[in-house]
């Protein structure tokens, strides 16, 4: 018996924009930099977590949306061993990657940050977000040229059918320098779906994929 899969809400932040399931809830007119985003968005969201201020811009950005995602849904339903995660970017984590070598350039002025060096692999924003949120699911992290909703797809249906998790947090998430966009999304089975008609689901395949994140 063949499963069916639904995306059952999605978060997007590009260009001073954040988007809740088809809802503007962010938009600054001015030039913002990313730092000044991501401050303006933790206040925003009235979010109290001191350890957000020590992470680096790729797992403060995967942090935010995970935030605006869930904070919107249900409280404590997404927890615990069969929720995982499953992102993909193509810069890596190049951002942190340039800073830490900043302070190993200069032999004259050699100190190596070891504050920085631990964001130093794209992985540790799914640690960040896992934390907060408690997923103890399986995760991945996946490297392509770009946006690929077939490579996320594929591996998120592959983890869902074999039953390693029932909600898996799908996306993207990729910073480099000014550059920055995510997207992450929620699949779910069939079964684990509201079947109030008011729950906003589509169809989970990589057409409707490719649809949010054109609407970044």
């Amino acid at each position: 018996m063949t499963m069916n899969y639904y995306i059952t809400g999605y978060c997007s932040i590009r260009n001073q924009v954040a988007m809740v399931d088809d809802r503007l809830e962010h938009y600054e007119e001015n030039f913002y930099t990313f730092a000044d985003l991501v401050k303006s968005l933790y206040k925003k969201e009235e979010i109290s977590y001191p350890k957000f201020f020590k992470m680096d811009g790729l797992s403060k950005l995967g942090f935010l949306t995970a935030e605006m995602l869930l904070k919107r849904k249900e409280k404590g339903k997404y927890q615990g061993p069969r929720v995982g995660m499953i992102l993909s970017n193509s810069a890596s984590s190049l951002d942190t990657d340039l800073a830490f070598h900043e302070t190993i350039r200069d032999r004259q002025q050699y100190f190596p940050s070891p504050s920085v060096f631990v964001y130093t692999l794209p992985n540790i924003v799914i640690g960040e977000i896992c934390i907060r949120n408690k997923f103890k699911g399986e995760n991945t992290f996946l490297i392509s040229e770009k946006f690929d909703s077939g490579l996320l797809y594929t591996n998120i249906r592959e983890a869902l059918d074999h039953g390693r998790m029932d909600v898996c947090i799908g996306g993207w998430i990729d910073l480099l320098r000014e550059r920055y966009e995510s997207l992450l999304f929620i699949v779910e089975k069939e079964t684990n779906v509201s079947p109030e008609p008011e729950h906003k689901k589509v169809e989970f395949c990589p057409g409707e994929i490719e649809k949010l994140y054109l609407k970044i």
